[in-house]
Protein backbone atom coordinates (compact mmCIF):
# COMPACT_ATOMS: atom_id res chain seq x y z
CA UNK A 1 0.00 0.00 0.00
CA UNK A 2 3.00 2.29 0.49
CA UNK A 3 4.03 1.81 -3.14
CA UNK A 4 7.38 0.13 -2.48
CA UNK A 5 6.53 -2.99 -4.49
CA UNK A 6 5.48 -0.98 -7.54
CA UNK A 7 8.73 1.01 -7.46
CA UNK A 8 10.80 -2.15 -7.24
CA UNK A 9 8.80 -3.78 -10.03
CA UNK A 10 9.53 -0.76 -12.25
CA UNK A 11 13.23 -1.02 -11.42
CA UNK A 12 13.23 -4.72 -12.30
CA UNK A 13 11.60 -3.94 -15.66
CA UNK A 14 14.49 -1.61 -16.52
CA UNK A 15 17.08 -4.19 -15.50
CA UNK A 16 15.24 -6.89 -17.45
CA UNK A 17 15.47 -4.88 -20.67
CA UNK A 18 19.23 -4.64 -20.23
CA UNK A 19 19.79 -8.27 -19.26
CA UNK A 20 17.16 -10.18 -21.26
CA UNK A 21 19.30 -10.95 -24.30
CA UNK A 22 22.48 -11.72 -22.27
CA UNK A 23 20.46 -13.97 -19.96
CA UNK A 24 18.93 -15.88 -22.85
CA UNK A 25 22.35 -16.04 -24.57
CA UNK A 26 23.89 -17.79 -21.58
CA UNK A 27 20.88 -20.10 -21.23
CA UNK A 28 21.04 -20.80 -24.98
CA UNK A 29 24.70 -21.79 -24.68
CA UNK A 30 23.97 -24.21 -21.82
CA UNK A 31 20.98 -25.76 -23.60
CA UNK A 32 22.98 -26.02 -26.81
CA UNK A 33 25.62 -28.06 -25.00
CA UNK A 34 22.89 -30.61 -24.20
CA UNK A 35 21.37 -30.41 -27.68
CA UNK A 36 18.04 -29.00 -26.48
CA UNK A 37 18.51 -25.33 -27.38
CA UNK A 38 15.54 -25.50 -29.75
CA UNK A 39 13.28 -25.57 -26.67
CA UNK A 40 14.23 -21.98 -25.77
CA UNK A 41 11.92 -20.37 -28.34
CA UNK A 42 8.78 -22.32 -27.24
CA UNK A 43 9.40 -21.19 -23.65
CA UNK A 44 9.78 -17.59 -24.77
CA UNK A 45 6.66 -17.89 -26.93
CA UNK A 46 4.67 -19.08 -23.91
CA UNK A 47 5.92 -16.18 -21.79
CA UNK A 48 5.03 -13.62 -24.50
CA UNK A 49 1.79 -15.31 -25.57
CA UNK A 50 -0.39 -12.64 -23.86
CA UNK A 51 1.00 -10.17 -26.41
CA UNK A 52 -0.75 -12.08 -29.20
CA UNK A 53 0.72 -12.16 -32.70
CA UNK A 54 3.12 -9.36 -31.84
CA UNK A 55 4.43 -11.47 -28.99
CA UNK A 56 5.24 -14.25 -31.43
CA UNK A 57 7.10 -11.81 -33.70
CA UNK A 58 8.95 -10.39 -30.72
CA UNK A 59 9.97 -13.87 -29.55
CA UNK A 60 11.42 -14.66 -32.99
CA UNK A 61 13.37 -11.38 -33.00
CA UNK A 62 14.77 -11.99 -29.51
CA UNK A 63 15.83 -15.51 -30.46
CA UNK A 64 17.58 -14.10 -33.54
CA UNK A 65 19.41 -11.62 -31.32
CA UNK A 66 20.43 -14.45 -29.00
CA UNK A 67 21.69 -16.62 -31.82
CA UNK A 68 23.79 -13.71 -33.11
CA UNK A 69 25.47 -13.22 -29.74
CA UNK A 70 28.76 -15.04 -30.22
CA UNK A 71 29.87 -15.78 -26.67
CA UNK A 72 33.15 -17.15 -28.00
CA UNK A 73 34.07 -13.93 -29.81
CA UNK A 74 33.12 -11.46 -27.09
CA UNK A 75 36.52 -11.59 -25.45
CA UNK A 76 37.17 -11.76 -21.73
CA UNK A 77 35.99 -8.22 -21.01
CA UNK A 78 32.84 -8.59 -23.10
CA UNK A 79 32.03 -11.94 -21.47
CA UNK A 80 32.48 -10.47 -17.99
CA UNK A 81 30.16 -7.57 -18.84
CA UNK A 82 27.59 -10.00 -20.20
CA UNK A 83 27.72 -12.11 -17.04
CA UNK A 84 27.62 -8.99 -14.85
CA UNK A 85 24.48 -7.77 -16.62
CA UNK A 86 22.76 -11.08 -15.95
CA UNK A 87 23.97 -11.29 -12.34
CA UNK A 88 22.73 -7.74 -11.67
CA UNK A 89 19.17 -8.83 -12.52
CA UNK A 90 19.20 -11.76 -10.11
CA UNK A 91 20.88 -9.59 -7.48
CA UNK A 92 18.13 -7.01 -7.78
CA UNK A 93 15.52 -9.76 -7.42
CA UNK A 94 17.26 -10.92 -4.23
CA UNK A 95 17.36 -7.36 -2.86
CA UNK A 96 13.63 -6.97 -3.56
CA UNK A 97 12.70 -10.24 -1.86
CA UNK A 98 14.98 -9.44 1.10
CA UNK A 99 13.20 -6.09 1.39
CA UNK A 100 9.84 -7.86 1.56
CA UNK A 101 11.20 -10.22 4.23
CA UNK A 102 12.78 -7.28 6.11
CA UNK A 103 16.24 -8.80 5.74
CA UNK A 104 19.17 -6.38 5.60
CA UNK A 105 22.09 -8.83 5.76
CA UNK A 106 23.34 -10.40 2.53
CA UNK A 107 24.96 -13.72 1.79
CA UNK A 108 28.71 -13.78 1.34
CA UNK A 109 30.01 -12.88 -2.12
CA UNK A 110 30.99 -16.48 -2.87
CA UNK A 111 27.54 -17.75 -1.86
CA UNK A 112 25.81 -15.16 -4.00
CA UNK A 113 27.92 -15.84 -7.08
CA UNK A 114 27.53 -19.61 -6.80
CA UNK A 115 23.78 -19.26 -6.25
CA UNK A 116 23.34 -16.82 -9.12
CA UNK A 117 25.31 -18.96 -11.55
CA UNK A 118 23.28 -22.01 -10.50
CA UNK A 119 20.05 -20.17 -11.32
CA UNK A 120 21.42 -18.93 -14.65
CA UNK A 121 22.95 -22.19 -15.81
CA UNK A 122 20.86 -24.93 -14.19
CA UNK A 123 17.44 -23.25 -14.03
CA UNK A 124 16.67 -23.28 -17.80
CA UNK A 125 17.98 -26.84 -18.05
CA UNK A 126 15.62 -28.04 -15.32
CA UNK A 127 12.62 -26.31 -16.90
CA UNK A 128 13.30 -27.75 -20.36
CA UNK A 129 14.00 -31.18 -18.88
CA UNK A 130 10.70 -31.13 -16.95
CA UNK A 131 8.79 -30.24 -20.11
CA UNK A 132 10.64 -32.92 -22.06
CA UNK A 133 9.93 -35.61 -19.49
CA UNK A 134 6.25 -34.63 -19.45
CA UNK A 135 6.05 -34.85 -23.24
CA UNK A 136 7.87 -38.20 -23.24
CA UNK A 137 5.54 -39.67 -20.63
CA UNK A 138 2.49 -38.54 -22.60
CA UNK A 139 3.83 -40.32 -25.72
CA UNK A 140 4.51 -43.67 -24.04
CA UNK A 141 2.44 -46.65 -25.11
CA UNK A 142 1.13 -47.16 -21.58
CA UNK A 143 -0.26 -43.62 -21.33
CA UNK A 144 -1.72 -43.84 -24.82
CA UNK A 145 -3.38 -47.11 -23.84
CA UNK A 146 -4.87 -45.51 -20.71
CA UNK A 147 -6.12 -42.53 -22.75
CA UNK A 148 -8.12 -44.89 -24.97
CA UNK A 149 -10.40 -45.71 -22.02
CA UNK A 150 -12.88 -43.23 -20.62
CA UNK A 151 -13.05 -41.47 -18.26
CA UNK A 152 -9.29 -41.98 -17.86
CA UNK A 153 -8.58 -40.39 -21.23
CA UNK A 154 -10.31 -37.14 -20.32
CA UNK A 155 -8.65 -37.17 -16.90
CA UNK A 156 -5.13 -37.68 -18.30
CA UNK A 157 -5.60 -34.98 -20.96
CA UNK A 158 -6.92 -32.61 -18.33
CA UNK A 159 -3.94 -33.29 -16.06
CA UNK A 160 -1.53 -32.75 -18.96
CA UNK A 161 -3.04 -29.31 -19.51
CA UNK A 162 -2.37 -28.52 -15.85
CA UNK A 163 1.35 -29.26 -16.19
CA UNK A 164 2.30 -25.72 -17.43
CA UNK A 165 0.36 -24.22 -14.52
CA UNK A 166 2.10 -26.53 -12.05
CA UNK A 167 5.49 -25.60 -13.50
CA UNK A 168 4.71 -21.89 -13.09
CA UNK A 169 3.58 -22.45 -9.49
CA UNK A 170 6.68 -24.55 -8.86
CA UNK A 171 8.95 -21.83 -10.28
CA UNK A 172 7.42 -19.17 -8.03
CA UNK A 173 7.61 -21.50 -5.01
CA UNK A 174 11.29 -22.29 -5.56
CA UNK A 175 12.03 -18.58 -6.00
CA UNK A 176 10.47 -17.79 -2.63
CA UNK A 177 12.26 -20.72 -0.98
CA UNK A 178 15.78 -20.18 -2.29
CA UNK A 179 16.39 -16.50 -2.99
CA UNK A 180 15.54 -14.63 0.26
CA UNK A 181 18.41 -14.70 2.76
CA UNK A 182 16.29 -16.25 5.48
CA UNK A 183 14.54 -19.50 6.26
CA UNK A 184 11.27 -19.60 4.37
CA UNK A 185 8.96 -22.43 5.36
CA UNK A 186 7.82 -24.61 2.48
CA UNK A 187 4.14 -24.10 3.32
CA UNK A 188 4.56 -20.31 3.17
CA UNK A 189 6.50 -20.47 -0.10
CA UNK A 190 3.91 -22.83 -1.60
CA UNK A 191 1.05 -20.52 -0.61
CA UNK A 192 2.86 -17.57 -2.20
CA UNK A 193 3.60 -19.70 -5.27
CA UNK A 194 -0.05 -20.74 -5.63
CA UNK A 195 -1.20 -17.15 -5.32
CA UNK A 196 1.38 -15.84 -7.81
CA UNK A 197 0.93 -18.73 -10.25
CA UNK A 198 -2.87 -18.45 -10.40
CA UNK A 199 -2.67 -14.66 -10.58
CA UNK A 200 -0.06 -14.88 -13.37
CA UNK A 201 -2.26 -17.13 -15.48
CA UNK A 202 -5.33 -14.96 -14.81
CA UNK A 203 -3.54 -11.71 -15.61
CA UNK A 204 -2.09 -13.31 -18.75
CA UNK A 205 -5.56 -14.20 -19.94
CA UNK A 206 -6.86 -10.71 -19.15
CA UNK A 207 -3.87 -9.04 -20.81
CA UNK A 208 -4.36 -11.13 -23.95
CA UNK A 209 -7.99 -9.99 -24.08
CA UNK A 210 -6.82 -6.41 -23.69
CA UNK A 211 -4.36 -6.82 -26.58
CA UNK A 212 -7.15 -7.98 -28.90
CA UNK A 213 -8.89 -4.64 -28.48
CA UNK A 214 -5.75 -2.50 -28.51
CA UNK A 215 -5.96 -1.34 -32.11
CA UNK A 216 -6.06 2.27 -30.87
CA UNK A 217 -2.59 1.83 -29.36
CA UNK A 218 -1.24 0.85 -32.78
CA UNK A 219 -2.75 3.98 -34.26
CA UNK A 220 -1.26 6.20 -31.52
CA UNK A 221 2.15 4.63 -30.94
CA UNK A 222 2.70 2.91 -34.29
CA UNK A 223 5.83 0.73 -34.13
CA UNK A 224 6.42 1.59 -30.47
CA UNK A 225 3.16 -0.09 -29.41
CA UNK A 226 4.74 -3.53 -28.99
CA UNK A 227 7.54 -2.06 -26.85
CA UNK A 228 5.08 -0.27 -24.57
CA UNK A 229 2.95 -3.40 -24.23
CA UNK A 230 6.08 -5.44 -23.46
CA UNK A 231 7.03 -2.98 -20.71
CA UNK A 232 3.55 -3.26 -19.18
CA UNK A 233 3.64 -7.06 -19.35
CA UNK A 234 7.10 -7.21 -17.73
CA UNK A 235 5.93 -4.83 -15.01
CA UNK A 236 2.89 -6.99 -14.25
CA UNK A 237 5.07 -10.10 -14.08
CA UNK A 238 7.50 -8.60 -11.58
CA UNK A 239 4.67 -7.12 -9.53
CA UNK A 240 2.99 -10.55 -9.34
CA UNK A 241 6.24 -12.14 -8.17
CA UNK A 242 6.65 -9.51 -5.43
CA UNK A 243 3.00 -9.80 -4.36
CA UNK A 244 3.39 -13.57 -4.02
CA UNK A 245 6.48 -13.02 -1.86
CA UNK A 246 4.44 -10.66 0.35
CA UNK A 247 1.74 -13.30 0.76
CA UNK A 248 4.40 -15.84 1.81
CA UNK A 249 5.95 -13.35 4.27
CA UNK A 250 2.70 -12.35 5.96
CA UNK A 251 1.55 -15.97 6.19
CA UNK A 252 4.78 -16.97 7.91
CA UNK A 253 4.76 -13.87 10.14
CA UNK A 254 1.16 -13.36 11.28
CA UNK A 255 2.30 -11.24 14.22
CA UNK A 256 3.61 -8.65 11.78
CA UNK A 257 0.38 -8.81 9.80
CA UNK A 258 -1.60 -8.04 12.94
CA UNK A 259 0.12 -4.67 13.19
CA UNK A 260 -0.50 -4.02 9.52
CA UNK A 261 3.00 -2.58 9.36
CA UNK A 262 1.59 0.46 11.17
CA UNK A 263 2.93 0.66 14.70
CA UNK A 264 3.94 3.33 17.12
CA UNK A 265 7.72 3.68 17.35
CA UNK A 266 9.25 2.56 20.63
CA UNK A 267 10.49 5.20 23.02
CA UNK A 268 14.19 5.48 23.87
CA UNK A 269 13.92 3.49 27.10
CA UNK A 270 11.89 0.74 25.40
CA UNK A 271 14.49 0.45 22.61
CA UNK A 272 17.27 0.19 25.17
CA UNK A 273 15.33 -2.44 27.12
CA UNK A 274 14.75 -4.41 23.91
CA UNK A 275 18.46 -4.36 23.05
CA UNK A 276 19.43 -5.56 26.53
CA UNK A 277 16.77 -8.30 26.41
CA UNK A 278 18.00 -9.55 23.03
CA UNK A 279 21.58 -9.71 24.31
CA UNK A 280 20.39 -11.45 27.49
CA UNK A 281 18.46 -14.07 25.51
CA UNK A 282 21.21 -14.74 22.98
CA UNK A 283 23.88 -14.73 25.71
CA UNK A 284 21.97 -17.14 27.94
CA UNK A 285 21.36 -19.53 25.03
CA UNK A 286 25.04 -19.37 24.09
CA UNK A 287 26.24 -20.12 27.65
CA UNK A 288 23.77 -22.93 28.31
CA UNK A 289 24.12 -24.53 24.89
CA UNK A 290 20.42 -24.01 24.19
CA UNK A 291 18.81 -23.49 20.81
CA UNK A 292 20.10 -20.29 19.25
CA UNK A 293 17.83 -17.34 18.58
CA UNK A 294 16.82 -16.46 15.02
CA UNK A 295 14.96 -13.31 14.09
CA UNK A 296 11.79 -15.38 13.64
CA UNK A 297 12.15 -16.79 17.19
CA UNK A 298 12.69 -13.29 18.59
CA UNK A 299 9.61 -11.94 16.82
CA UNK A 300 7.48 -14.77 18.20
CA UNK A 301 8.92 -14.61 21.73
CA UNK A 302 8.86 -10.82 22.12
CA UNK A 303 5.53 -10.34 20.27
CA UNK A 304 6.90 -7.33 18.40
CA UNK A 305 6.90 -6.55 14.67
CA UNK A 306 9.93 -7.79 12.78
CA UNK A 307 10.69 -4.25 11.61
CA UNK A 308 11.27 -3.03 15.18
CA UNK A 309 13.40 -6.01 16.21
CA UNK A 310 15.36 -5.87 12.97
CA UNK A 311 16.21 -2.21 13.60
CA UNK A 312 17.66 -3.05 17.02
CA UNK A 313 19.53 -6.05 15.62
CA UNK A 314 21.13 -3.87 12.96
CA UNK A 315 22.58 -1.56 15.60
CA UNK A 316 23.84 -4.46 17.72
CA UNK A 317 25.40 -6.11 14.66
CA UNK A 318 27.06 -2.92 13.39
CA UNK A 319 28.57 -2.28 16.84
CA UNK A 320 29.93 -5.83 17.03
CA UNK A 321 27.87 -6.76 20.10
CA UNK A 322 26.11 -9.49 18.10
CA UNK A 323 27.25 -11.51 15.10
CA UNK A 324 25.52 -13.72 12.55
CA UNK A 325 26.21 -17.44 12.57
CA UNK A 326 24.89 -20.33 10.53
CA UNK A 327 24.31 -20.39 6.78
CA UNK A 328 21.16 -22.48 6.32
CA UNK A 329 19.26 -20.82 9.19
CA UNK A 330 21.08 -17.66 10.34
CA UNK A 331 21.01 -17.07 14.09
CA UNK A 332 22.61 -14.60 16.49
CA UNK A 333 25.34 -15.11 19.08
CA UNK A 334 27.26 -12.61 21.23
CA UNK A 335 30.00 -10.84 19.34
CA UNK A 336 32.35 -10.77 22.34
CA UNK A 337 32.87 -12.39 25.72
CA UNK A 338 29.76 -11.56 27.74
CA UNK A 339 31.97 -10.54 30.68
CA UNK A 340 33.35 -7.70 28.52
CA UNK A 341 30.09 -6.37 27.04
CA UNK A 342 29.19 -3.50 29.35
CA UNK A 343 25.61 -2.36 29.67
CA UNK A 344 26.72 1.20 28.93
CA UNK A 345 28.13 0.01 25.59
CA UNK A 346 24.74 -1.45 24.69
CA UNK A 347 23.00 1.81 25.57
CA UNK A 348 25.53 3.76 23.49
CA UNK A 349 24.95 1.43 20.53
CA UNK A 350 21.21 2.14 20.63
CA UNK A 351 21.14 5.83 21.52
CA UNK A 352 24.46 6.76 19.93
CA UNK A 353 27.62 7.51 21.89
CA UNK A 354 27.33 11.15 22.98
CA UNK A 355 31.09 11.67 22.94
CA UNK A 356 31.61 10.51 19.36
CA UNK A 357 28.35 11.78 17.84
CA UNK A 358 28.17 15.24 19.32
CA UNK A 359 26.21 16.82 16.47
CA UNK A 360 23.99 18.61 18.99
CA UNK A 361 26.63 21.35 19.22
CA UNK A 362 25.37 22.56 15.84
CA UNK A 363 22.07 23.72 17.29
CA UNK A 364 22.12 23.40 21.10
CA UNK A 365 23.30 25.94 23.64
CA UNK A 366 26.50 25.05 25.52
CA UNK A 367 24.56 24.78 28.78
CA UNK A 368 22.23 22.20 27.21
CA UNK A 369 25.21 20.20 25.97
CA UNK A 370 26.84 20.40 29.43
CA UNK A 371 23.73 18.94 31.06
CA UNK A 372 23.62 16.05 28.59
CA UNK A 373 27.31 15.35 29.07
CA UNK A 374 26.75 15.26 32.82
CA UNK A 375 23.88 12.77 32.42
CA UNK A 376 26.03 10.60 30.16
CA UNK A 377 28.92 10.76 32.63
CA UNK A 378 26.70 9.81 35.59
CA UNK A 379 25.26 6.90 33.65
CA UNK A 380 28.76 5.63 32.84
CA UNK A 381 29.80 5.97 36.49
CA UNK A 382 26.78 4.08 37.80
CA UNK A 383 27.13 1.28 35.22
CA UNK A 384 30.92 1.21 35.10
CA UNK A 385 31.32 -2.47 35.96
CA UNK A 386 27.89 -3.82 34.99
CA UNK A 387 27.94 -6.28 32.07
CA UNK A 388 25.48 -8.52 30.24
CA UNK A 389 26.66 -11.48 32.29
CA UNK A 390 25.23 -9.71 35.36
CA UNK A 391 21.76 -9.71 33.76
CA UNK A 392 22.04 -13.42 33.00
CA UNK A 393 23.30 -14.28 36.53
CA UNK A 394 20.53 -12.25 38.14
CA UNK A 395 17.88 -13.90 35.99
CA UNK A 396 19.18 -17.41 36.76
CA UNK A 397 19.45 -16.81 40.52
CA UNK A 398 16.09 -15.02 40.90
Amino acid sequence: MQGQLTLRAMSLVYTTLLSLVPLLALSFSVLKAFGIHNQLEPLLLRFLSPLGEKGSQLAHQIVNFVENVGVGVLGSVGLLLLVYTVVSLIQKVEHSLNFIWHITSLRSLSQRLSGYLSVILIGPLLVVTALGITASIMNTSLVQYIISFEPFGTLVIGLSKLVPYLLVIGAFTLTYLLIPHTTVKFKSALLGGLFAGILWESVGWGFASFIVGSAKYDAIYSGFAILILLLIWLYLNWLILLLGASIAFYYQNPAYQATGGLHKPLGNMAREALALEILRLTGQAYINGEKHWTIENLVEHLSLPMEIINGILEKLLSSGLLIHAGDDEPYFIPGRDLHTIKIKQVLDAIRGDFATNNNSSLFADKNVIAILQEVDSLTETQLANRTIIDLIDQEQTS
